[in-house]
């Protein structure tokens, strides 16, 4: 019940909206929809949320200029959280409790998104992760769901491309961070399954510059076929230089942490060979123009390129799928309604993004398949469908 003094108070705020020409019902309709985001814009994981906020900033914006969404324009509230989870919990917090967003599309790593789930669950509020490890979305959390291809798809194509050259004895390397470290139990849960054996199995911070001691040993290892490096960053371009200065000719596979022009910047003529599974999106243009994935990849990239004058990466292609997912969420639901955008993002089907295609289900929040993966070799210092 209202007393005398709120009735004072509320007397005085009407009159002040008049007095700017405005009424309740203006006001009211030049609400925006506030789109949230965390993302590692600088420190060493700058390589994803950079290309992530400029894509970001850029599909809003069009977006907006062509009419915003349920009548509304878009607004983004952005924080950088430098690739600290600790910051990252700070930003979610208020994201939810100061900013009132509606959703939010974020989380360059896996450890700053980690650190927002127990947020999002308890406020109830949508979440789309731009980060990789499975553990994410396995065990599946009601608020949570992820654009990136898993740490244990990539698993399962880079053995299912070794089983098909007959390599079988596999060495492997990682880095100690959570990409990393999920990436290297996902590769011993699903060698077996495969038919791969490990037969060496090395690790390095992510401080280390040389992994010459590491490398030296798996070249030491009798009986090893091929290798396979699982981090995101600098590290493997140091693994992928280091491999070629001991002169090991093995086959040499990265996860799709590296997906993006600054590995083949970084390893230079090293990772001439290199295989990894990535999104379609690095070999847009060469995709045959019956790839019904083709028109979308090459759309983006194109966007990306003109609007930054960089070259694209998977990374970015995470942030516009994560984006447009959540705008068709709320239009199919037709409101911002959280519970209802929720529902609309786990019943989104054959939505076609730059990882491929989603499907998903009250089971599945990431809602893609091992086809969503292409295998691509380093060729002539570029990337390449592998033959």
């Amino acid at each position: 019940m209202f007393n005398k003094t709120m009735r004072k108070g509320l007397a005085a705020a009407t009159l002040a909206v008049a007095s700017l020409g405005l009424s309740a019902g203006t006001v009211q309709a030049a609400d925006t929809i506030k789109v949230g985001s965390f993302l590692s814009v600088t420190g060493p994981a700058s390589f994803l949320g950079d290309p992530e906020l400029k894509t970001l900033q850029i599909y809003i914006d069009r977006i907006n200029a062509e009419g915003g969404v349920l009548g509304k324009q878009l607004e983004l509230v952005h924080y950088d959280d430098g690739g600290d989870a600790q910051k990252a919990r700070t930003f979610v917090k208020r994201l939810i409790e100061s900013d009132g967003v509606d959703i939010i599309v974020g989380g360059s790593t896996t450890g700053a998104t980690m650190a927002a789930v127990p947020l999002v669950e308890q406020a109830e509020i949508p979440f789309i992760s731009l980060a990789g490890a499975v553990v994410i979305i396995d065990p599946v959390k009601k608020w949570v769901f992820k654009t990136p291809h898993t740490d244990k798809m990539a698993a399962e194509k880079i053995f299912e491309d070794m089983r098909k050259r007959g390599l079988s004895k596999v060495a492997l390397i990682s880095g100690t961070g959570g990409f990393g470290k999920s990436g290297h139990e996902q590769s011993l849960a699903v060698a077996p399954k495969y038919g791969i054996e490990i037969v060496a199995d090395e690790t390095y911070g992510p401080k280390d510059t040389d992994m010459t001691t590491q490398l030296t040993k798996i070249k030491n290892t009798e009986g090893v076929e091929a290798v396979l490096n699982f981090d995101f960053g600098q590290g493997p371009a140091i693994v992928t230089k280091n491999y070629a200065q001991l002169g090991i000719k093995l086959p040499l596979y990265q996860s799709h942490g590296v997906a993006s022009k600054s590995y083949l910047e970084l390893a230079g003529g090293a990772a001439e060979g290199v295989r990894l599974p990535a999104a379609a999106l690095l070999v847009a243009e060469s995709l045959p123009d019956s790839d019904p994935q083709k028109p979308v990849v090459v759309g983006y990239k194109t966007t990306y390129e003109e609007s930054t004058g960089s070259d694209v990466s998977t990374f970015g292609g995470h942030a516009y799928d994560g984006l447009m997912i959540a705008v068709d969420a709320m239009k199919r639901a037709g409101s911002t309604d959280k519970a209802k955008v929720r529902d609309a993002i786990e019943q989104t089907r054959g939505f076609m993004g730059t990882a491929g295609v989603v499907n998903m289900s009250p089971e599945d929040h990431l809602g893609l398949d091992l086809t969503a993966f292409r295998m691509l070799e380093v060729r002539n210092g570029n990337w390449a469908l592998a033959e």
